[in-house]
This record gives structure tokens, C-alpha cells and sequence, in this order.
């Protein structure tokens, strides 16, 4: 089996490495809740010099910058890992007017723009790399129904928005589809680009509650970030995936990945605590 190293053991990483883990793989990582400090050269180095595959879901630093890349880009570059992959967003893509992006779409004129120089940056650091950009993503503990059942759910009337989105389960198995696959770029999105308004109306019916109030952007009082992201305006295509890397998503709508989530959590849903969702995407 496979040797991972996985930088930044974030929501999505965790998911992988419990997959990757349960086919045979060694999985180390750094972060909270990985094994190794990420400032520990030594023994991250250590685990490079062993490891077959390489992946990094670390955002860009605000200023700038990526970390992974300015600590151990050229480490990584220069090691006998087969793979190299990183965790990027269709942030990079900008706002498109509710058109299709695919990956020969431009990039670097929205606001993530630390994102795309990251994005690009990991492109060049080695042939071997591939880049999976990703869109909002939900799962276990961290989807549209916490957000009902906690009454922080928002219906904002802004005709004919829609955004992608994609269950952390598939972007797993996306990553891991990667494997066998030319290096290069892939979305990773679901096939049904809505409304994030549809989402939230399909959370709350699963709920049996009523949907929360629409409101204006204005009424809604979103943060400056959150403001941000209603701005952009895109439907993310994921052809490429499905066709070069024999991708296929288990939850190919929102509504069949909260409803998985609902039938899976509908005993403690009631009482359980929602996880704090990162803002970052992964």
C-alpha cells in the first residue's frame, strides 16, 4: 500500500486519510489533528523522504504566499514521491455570471487571489502534480442542516445566483481517483449547481421545520467575507474528472447528500453540537 503525507489535516484530509487508512495505507500529517508539528523540519522531512504520495490542503497565507511551498517546496520537489497534490478553490475562477467554468477557464480576477497564485505556483513546482480545485464544501457535521437547526441558515433574494458544491465523500474519492490519473487540473463539484437558497429550503423540509424568512442582501447583514462570496456568480463543470479519471460522485445533487446526512444523523441530529466550520474551503 501506499505512504501519504499530508499537509494541514483539515476536514476534508481527515476524510481521506480515514479511507486511504482503511484500504492499508500509512497516513501522516501535519496539524492539530495530525502527528507532526508542521514546524518540526526534521520530522516532516523524515516522513517526505518515505512517503509515495504527497498532498497539501493548506491555504495561502492572507498576506500571500503559500507555506507548504516556501518551507518545503523545494523538499517536495526533489523527493521520490510518485504524486503530488494539492487542494485548491474555484474561487480562483471568479465571478462568471452564472456561466459554466471548466479548467481551460481563466483565473486570477476574483477575489481569491492569493488562492490562484497558489494554485499556479503548485502547478509549476513539478510534472507530477495535480491540482483538484473545489467548491463549497459540506458533510458530516457541516452541511445546511446544522446551520437550519442552529438558526443560522440565511435566504437571500438575489435572482438567478447559483454556486457548485461537492460532499466531502467526493472529493475524497476524487483525490484518490487522482492517483491513477494524468497529472494536471480537475474540478471536483457536484452536478447540480443551484441556489444556495434551494439548499437551505431542502435542508429544512428534511427537517420538518419551516424555511428561514427571505431577506434582502441588505437585511441579511452578512459579514464583509460572506458578502464576498455572494458576489460571484458561476457553475463549476467537473467533465474533465469524470472523464480522464473515471470519476463518479456519490452525491451527484445536494439533495441526495443531505439526505444521506439527515438518515445518517437523525437520531442525535436534535442534540448534537454542529462542528465550527472553517472558512477556508477544505
Amino acid at each position: 500500500m501506499g505512504n501519504m503525507l499530508i499537509f494541514g489535516m483539515g476536514y476534508t484530509a481527515q476524510v481521506l486519510a480515514g479511507r486511504l487508512r482503511a484500504q492499508g495505507w500509512t497516513v501522516r500529517g501535519t496539524g492539530t489533528t495530525g502527528d507532526m508539528a508542521f514546524a518540526d523540519n526534521a520530522a516532516v522531512e523524515a516522513v517526505l523522504a518515505e512517503a509515495t504520495h504527497v498532498l497539501s490542503s493548506v491555504p495561502p497565507l492572507r498576506e500571500g504566499g503559500d507555506p507548504v511551498l516556501q518551507t518545503y517546496g523545494a523538499a517536495i520537489a526533489q523527493s521520490g514521491a510518485e504524486w503530488i497534490g494539492y487542494l485548491s478553490s474555484t474561487g480562483v475562477y471568479g465571478d462568471a455570471g452564472g456561466a459554466w467554468v471548466d479548467e481551460s477557464a481563466p483565473v486570477g480576477t476574483g477575489r481569491r487571489s492569493a488562492r490562484t497564485k497558489a494554485d499556479l505556483d503548485w502547478q509549476a513546482l513539478a510534472a507530477k502534480v495535480r491540482v483538484f480545485r473545489l467548491p463549497g464544501i459540506y458533510g458530516p457535521g457541516r452541511s445546511a442542516l446544522e446551520r437550519v437547526m442552529d438558526g443560522k441558515a440565511h435566504r437571500i433574494a438575489i435572482p438567478d445566483q447559483v454556486f457548485s458544491r461537492v460532499h466531502v465523500d467526493d472529493i475524497a474519492s476524487g483525490v484518490i481517483a487522482g492517483f491513477d490519473g494524468a497529472p494536471g487540473v480537475y474540478n471536483l463539484a457536484d452536478d447540480l449547481p443551484c441556489s444556495q437558497n434551494a439548499v437551505i429550503e431542502e435542508a429544512a423540509r428534511l427537517l420538518g421545520q419551516e424555511p428561514p424568512p427571505m431577506h434582502s442582501l441588505e437585511e441579511a447583514n452578512l459579514s464583509p467575507m460572506a458578502l464576498a462570496f455572494h458576489a460571484e456568480n458561476r457553475r463549476v463543470a467537473n467533465g474533465k474528472a469524470k472523464r480522464l479519471l473515471g470519476w463518479k460522485p456519490a452525491f451527484p445533487t445536494y439533495r441526495e447528500g443531505l439526505r444521506a446526512l439527515s438518515a445518517s444523523t437523525r437520531p442525535s441530529i436534535a442534540s448534537a453540537d454542529p462542528a465550527i466550520a472553517s472558512t477556508d474551503q477544505r
